[in-house]
């Protein structure tokens, strides 16, 4: 067992949720992946596997991976919300690529101290982010 697949089986017996082996397969599926994914292509990627288990289930599971800190939601302005690793991950933000949909992370010192103190100076404690920046990547200019 990874220590990601015992932070979130330590998760679930604190809020009394019963194991299930469908979950899971959700949850090792998705550790297993380095990249943004929708509820919607996990739950396809595991049906083209003919891993039996319903959207719901790959939903309900991916919310308990962001509750338990191990995932983070991320919204890139499209349809579905995307997850992403977040456990013993650097935060990183986001460059979004209108026209193909290519995601760059990125990371700047300087962006996280200016929004400390944008936050400071109005009196307000930030507690999460998530910036996305939309625009066109370098081969769809």
């Amino acid at each position: 067992m990874t220590k990601e697949q015992k932070v979130f089986e330590d998760f679930c017996i604190k809020k009394k949720l019963k194991r299930s082996e469908r979950r899971n397969r959700v949850v090792e599926k998705f550790l297993a992946l380095e990249r943004h994914i929708s509820a919607l292509e996990l739950y396809n990627e595991m049906r083209n596997q003919n891993i039996d288990i319903g959207y719901s289930t790959v939903y309900r599971t991916l919310k308990l991976l962001a509750e338990s800190g191990l995932a983070r939601e991320v919204d890139f302005g499209e349809k579905e919300t995307r997850f992403e690793h977040k456990f013993q991950h650097k935060h990183h933000d986001h460059l979004m690529c209108l026209n193909c949909g290519r995601t760059i992370e990125f990371t700047s010192p300087k962006i996280e101290k200016l929004q400390n103190q944008i936050a400071r100076k109005n009196k307000f404690k930030p507690m999460t982010h998530n910036l996305v920046i939309q625009g066109l990547c370098e081969k769809c200019q």
